[in-house]
């Protein structure tokens, strides 16, 4: 059980790291009371659940700060393209730009996998890839190019592992963009 407990706070699992104290502490009564043993008493798992609340609570504060990560190229933007917080990187969203930080030309199909090779570019740089993302929002300048859009967006995931998405209209994007995404990702 020893090893559990070091994988779940290894993993910050706090609440698992707690349930297997507990589970020690009981297991430490029911044998003490079998042997007749008077050191495995109700105190004994008293202590154990001290020990655990106590644990879980440097567990808690153990949480580091967010992470902003800042932009490696393109012109200066008044936002981090990511933000890596508590095992999630949420990504700003994405135009189709690129390196100069112009739109590519050729409507939303090229937009959209510009857009989503500046995900996976982002991902990259974050040590992570596409199929830790787990949700999508794409905003669109004009919902009538939605099929257009999704032949090329569904080209960048494992049909098996799709992240969850949700697509809205706009009435206007950044740069006079034909579509945006944003994503987050497990860590």
């Amino acid at each position: 059980m020893t090893k559990r407990i070091a994988d779940c706070a290894e993993q910050r699992d706090c609440r698992a790291v707690l349930v297997e104290i507990h589970h020690i502490a009981v297991a430490t009564v029911i044998v003490g009371h079998a042997r007749r043993d008077i050191t495995s008493t109700p105190s004994t798992m008293r202590l154990a659940t001290l020990l655990a609340a106590g644990l879980l609570c440097g567990c808690a504060s153990a949480h580091r700060d967010p992470e902003f990560l800042a932009a490696t190229s393109g012109p200066v933007r008044p936002f981090s393209p990511a933000v890596r917080a508590n095992g999630v990187l949420y990504l700003a969203g994405q135009i189709g730009t690129d390196s100069s930080g112009r739109v590519v030309p050729g409507g939303v199909q090229p937009e959209t996998r510009q857009a989503m090779e500046n995900i996976r570019a982002v991902l990259r740089r974050s040590g992570l890839t596409m199929d830790r993302v787990v949700k999508c929002t794409v905003f669109m300048a004009d919902m009538k190019e939605w099929a257009a859009m999704n032949e090329v967006y569904v080209t960048f995931f494992d049909a098996a592992r799709r992240p969850a998405r949700s697509a809205m209209g706009t009435s206007g994007l950044a740069l006079d963009a034909r579509v945006e995404i944003e994503c987050l990702a497990a860590e």
